[in-house]
């Protein structure tokens, strides 16, 4: 009879996400490679593909934000410590998608490469070990302004973060030129244009006619007003999951701006590419309830933001979208800047499910382009459990 094979592996939250984090030399070596085998892998590991969408037989939670592997690895590039690739694995179909970042996973990245021996801790200035992290899925330089005390991570802290119900240590992120530019350059602006008008079938807009920002900055992600499809901007995860027509009109609306946006080249290929474009509605600030029933008070923020992540959506915001956001704010005529009233910001707080969250980014106009040269976000992370994970042997 066949065994289990044992991996280590390290299960981590990061930010408002869980994943397991394994280091890449203690993966079997058919897994140290892209491909088929590292594929199955984190699919067994996770518990997926599940018809029964519960991830029961591994360690996914059965949500976009719980169903995540990452690999770190002593980084192939110059003056950065660590690569870290990460795989979004579907819950309830087969394939995991390697086409984009997630930013709440990057801050238990930097954690991470303390924990696993590839930083020194030591060097350390003044409590804050600074972490150079190559995001390996899109390019880009992420840098981690990690705690630490006694040579260790520091993880306990005072630190709140909506969406997370324990205090923590607060890790500063930032986000180094994150809209992809394209392989010859461009605007982050993949249209050219601040505001489209995308084609869209009557039951998603009376006329068929729906504005659009679209931009490639922290992630993919396809900005609507909340108005004009019919929500105010203050929706709960079960308003908008519960609806099977809802999250299709969504999927509809996602792969018509993945078109537009170039990602991809016909709407069969948006099945295979759900975790990018991120599809988000934003409104003006007004009172809410949040998830936990704490009262969000409009004069608090700047705007309301609700997104979707893998066909969901998300309970609160994933980092990389919150760049978008703080991008696409500090851009006058974007639909997020209005939403925040227009003009001039360099940073920005808005609503989601679960509370409220800062982000700030630096974007200038060169040569009649909009550029952004960074942003910034505060997240956690903390160790949950660390050990080995086991998966029967010839499942991958």
């Amino acid at each position: 009879m066949a065994g289990q094979v044992r991996i280590p592996a390290t299960y981590m939250r990061g930010g408002t996400s869980k994943g397991v984090f394994f280091r890449l030399e203690d993966l079997p070596e058919a897994a140290r490679v892209p491909g088929p085998a590292r594929d199955k892998l984190f699919q067994r590991v996770i518990g997926s593909p599940d018809p029964y969408g519960a991830q029961i037989d591994g360690m996914g939670g059965a949500t976009s934000s719980t169903s995540k592997c990452v690999i770190v690895s002593p980084s192939s590039q110059p003056d950065h410590d660590v690569d870290y690739l990460y795989g979004q694995v579907s819950i309830d179909t087969d394939f995991v998608d390697w086409s984009g970042n997630c930013g709440n996973l990057s801050t238990g990245a930097g954690a991470f490469a303390i924990h696993a021996g590839y930083v020194d801790a030591n060097r350390a200035e003044n409590g804050m070990c600074t972490v150079r992290i190559w995001q390996a899925n899109i390019n880009k330089t992420i840098i981690a302004h990690v705690p630490v005390a006694n040579g260790e991570v520091q993880e306990t802290g005072d630190f709140e973060l909506d969406g997370v119900t324990f205090p923590a240590a607060e890790i500063v992120l930032e986000f180094i030129d994150p809209a992809d530019d394209g392989d010859e350059g461009g605007s982050m602006f993949p249209t050219g244009n601040l505001v489209d008008e995308l084609d869209v079938p009557e039951e998603i807009v009376p006329g068929g006619k729906l504005k659009a920002t679209m931009i490639t900055a922290g992630i993919p992600t396809i900005f609507v007003q909340a108005a004009d499809i019919g929500f105010t901007g203050t929706e709960l995860r079960e308003t908008i999951n519960s609806n099977p027509d809802t999250l299709r009109r969504f999927e509809t609306l996602r792969t018509i701006g993945a078109l537009k946006m170039g990602l991809i080249k016909s709407p069969e290929e948006a099945a295979k590419r759900q975790h990018t474009p991120k599809i988000a509605f934003v409104a003006p600030p007004t009172d809410y309830p949040s998830s936990s029933g704490k009262i969000v008070k409009g004069e608090d923020i700047d705007l309301l933001v609700r997104a979707l992540s893998m066909g969901k959506l998300h309970h609160a915001m994933m980092g990389t979208a919150s760049v978008a956001i703080a991008t696409a704010a500090t851009v006058p005529g974007t639909l997020v800047n209005q939403a925040a009233g227009g003009g001039e910001h360099q940073a920005v707080r808005f609503g989601h499910p679960s509370g409220t969250l800062r982000v700030g980014a630096e974007a200038k106009l060169v040569d009649g382009q909009w550029t952004v040269t960074k942003a910034i976000m505060s997240r956690s992370a903390r160790i949950l459990m660390e050990g080995h994970v086991r998966v029967p042997e010839g499942s991958f």
